[in-house]
């Protein structure tokens, strides 16, 4: 009797590397087939694995293309090493800090090819987007509505955290994604990144003034 998929997921000793493998193998083709025209058995074969072990490893084609992103996204959360913001100049670091985490981690090739694809197959494989939406963009989006609250809590800041995150992101990337997105700018220096993230955190602090005793907290 064949091992069960279950099984074959708890024999392997080397399950790591192999589905390292076959996600790397599986985005390669992604990007040069598109999601909808690439097949698990070119995924396998450019993996090196059968398509019985690549199910038993990571799963279908579309947990394929999570378990990418999902790669991606684990990188967006808060640095574990920032302070709470509890005044004006802490929150400013903060917010530097995280924007230019952001943007040097959204602004990397591979990401951007990731956007790409889920603009390309937006018609036939509308899954792409949705899984880039709810995996990948949602993680950055939580982390900034958090750091939001927190400057909330220490009497920072007014307003709705999500709004407040959405205004921080625009003044952060400006047309900067489009342009990645076009192929018309490169992807932007360490130097011109920790820029243009302090230029969005002061920006960001003008137009948001300490609020007054009598403002309260949303």
């Amino acid at each position: 009797m064949a091992p069960s998929i279950t099984n074959l997921r708890e024999q392997r000793g080397d399950g790591t590397a192999v589905r390292a493998r076959i996600l790397e193998a599986a985005f390669a083709a992604f990007m040069k087939n598109g999601f909808a025209a690439t097949s698990t058995l070119e995924i396998a074969t450019r993996a090196r694995v059968s398509k019985r072990e690549l199910y038993a490893t990571v799963g279908n084609k579309q947990e394929m293309l999570i378990a990418c992103i999902r790669a991606r996204a684990g990188r967006l959360q808060v640095p574990v090493d920032l302070p709470a913001p509890d005044d004006r100049a802490t929150f400013a670091r903060v917010l530097a800090s995280f924007g230019a985490q952001l943007v040097r981690e959204i602004s990397h090739p591979q990401v951007v090819g990731v956007f790409r694809l889920a603009i390309s197959e937006a018609v036939r494989a509308p899954a792409v987007a949705r899984a880039l939406d709810s995996v990948g963009r949602e993680a950055s989006r939580t982390a900034l509505r958090n750091i939001m609250l927190q400057a909330q809590v220490s009497g920072l800041l007014t307003g709705r955290a999500s709004e407040l995150a959405e205004q921080f992101s625009g003044l952060l990337w400006g047309t900067l994604m489009i342009s990645l997105l076009l192929g018309a700018a490169e992807r932007p220096s360490p130097r011109d990144i920790a820029s243009r993230a302090r230029d969005a955190a002061a920006a960001f602090l003008r137009l948001h003034p300490p609020p007054d005793d009598t403002a309260t907290c949303g």
